[in-house]
């Protein structure tokens, strides 16, 4: 099997794999094409994110953004993220309608083995994330690998998601945990 195909199936997977490299720098001239782009240039920016993305409906993204594959990435409608948004997407990152991300927001679906041994291998793996409809994640936050975000959850400032946030609710803190329900 091929460390794409592991990669893609939630498996162990050698991220320095050629065909993986190739990819990401496939994602990463495109996030330089549309950060360089002028801002009054929004059709072009439009089309580059479409060609990253899986799945890309009603969105404005702000320079500067950054991804590792991009065809992991599904956004609904009305999506938005402010600047400085990084999701690192080995595995798939799923994005609801009518979902904000502030400045510095951080996804990342890719961890490492804790056998350190492991982990001169070269070794990674990913789990998926999902966020709900109506999700407003404020600066900063951090979502790790694994996590699902409700429906109408608010993620506070600086926040870091450890583990699943339940719908209509406010989280808060490292780790994020309950602030209260909406």
């Amino acid at each position: 099997m091929s460390e794409k195909l592991k990669m893609l199936a939630g498996e162990n997977f050698l991220a320095n794999d050629d065909e993986l490299a190739a990819d990401r720098l496939k994602a990463k001239q495109l996030c330089h094409q549309f950060n360089q782009l002028a801002p009054d240039l929004k059709l072009e920016s439009e089309r580059l994110i479409c060609q990253l993305f899986n799945r890309c409906e009603s969105h404005t993204i702000e320079v500067p953004f950054y991804c590792d594959y991009g065809f992991n990435i599904s956004v609904g409608s009305n999506f938005y993220a402010n600047h400085g948004v990084i999701i690192l997407d080995a595995a798939p990152v799923q994005i609801g309608d009518d979902v904000l991300l502030a400045p510095g927001v951080m996804i990342t679906t890719v961890t490492h083995p804790i056998d350190a041994q492991k982990r001169r291998l070269g070794l990674e793996s990913a789990l998926p994330i999902t966020i709900g409809n109506n999700v407003w994640v404020g600066m900063g936050a951090k979502i790790l690998p694994g996590v699902t975000i409700g429906d109408n959850a608010v993620v506070a400032a600086g926040a870091v998601v450890v583990k699943n946030v339940a719908s209509n609710t406010v989280v808060a803190g490292v780790p994020a945990t309950l602030l209260r329900p909406i």
